[in-house]
């Protein structure tokens, strides 16, 4: 017998799939044709909110928690860039959230819900956390498009370093400045 909560788990499971398939829109501004997917950026954005929360010393798994979830939402409203949110109104990625929650078991829809709040509304240290991994991801994933000869980043390379909330974010933004996407594999072979 089908169980109604279990066939809601494995849809919500085969719709996170699509955020490998959806790509980040803004770069095509950029001149990116090919650019790198949600579920590629929220990857690394949750890498990087263990690593500044453990910085911050904070919780590293609610913050990569934060981040992981983040544009869960794009599965449904895709990767609108900043430019288009200029002519459209989208629905409230808590809305979104509520939507794909539907019908799972009552204590996986609550902590989604919960961490999509907590994302969009709350001011601790891990949402911090999660909010400056969300632009120090654009930031390295710049640095590297820039590498690659995309010359037109500079205005995501600074969008992406300003406005940071943590210290250590700061400083991680600082030292990427200072280095090429290409960096940790000189210090990887010793040179």
């Amino acid at each position: 017998m089908e169980d109604p909560k279990v066939d809601a788990a494995a849809r919500l499971i085969q719709e996170m799939g699509l955020l490998k398939l959806s790509a980040r829109t803004g770069w095509w501004q950029c001149g990116v044709s090919q650019p790198e997917s949600v579920a590629e950026h929220s990857f690394r954005t949750a890498i990087i909110a263990s690593i500044l929360a453990g910085m911050e010393d904070c919780d590293p798994a609610r913050a990569a928690q934060l981040a992981l979830w983040h544009d869960s939402q794009e599965t449904r409203l895709g990767d609108i860039p900043y430019l288009g949110r200029r002519y459209l109104t989208a629905a409230a990625n808590e809305a979104v959230t509520a939507d794909q929650t539907e019908g799972l078991p009552d204590a996986v829809t609550m902590h989604i819900r919960s961490v999509v709040h907590d994302y969009e509304t709350g001011d601790d240290p891990e949402v911090r956390c999660a909010h400056d991994a969300d632009r120090l991801d654009c930031l390295f994933q710049a640095i590297a498009y820039r590498d690659d000869g995309h010359v037109n980043v500079g205005r995501w390379v600074e969008s992406s370093s300003s406005g940071l909330k943590t210290d250590s974010a700061a400083r991680l933004a600082k030292a990427a400045l200072g280095m090429s996407a290409q960096s940790w594999l000189g210090a990887a072979l010793g040179e």
